[in-house]
């Protein structure tokens, strides 16, 4: 499948990041400095609709 990037991006002159090799690059990082456990956000600022959101999806069986 050809790219679908627009003519601009063609001549962006800025710096490039080649995905996978920034993936592999953060895991094998993550890897060595034994990636600490974050807590998550406890969500005290949520709007309703996406309080709403959460409950469907967890509703539904998923884990967000």
């Amino acid at each position: 499948m050809a790219s679908k990037r627009l003519k601009i991006d063609r001549e962006w002159a800025g710096r490039r990041v080649d995905f996978p090799a920034f993936s592999a690059a953060l895991a094998k990082r993550r890897a060595e400095l034994a990636e600490p456990d974050l807590p998550r956000n406890p969500g005290q600022r949520r709007t309703a609709s996406k309080r709403a959101l959460l409950k469907a999806i967890e509703d539904a069986g998923g884990k967000w």
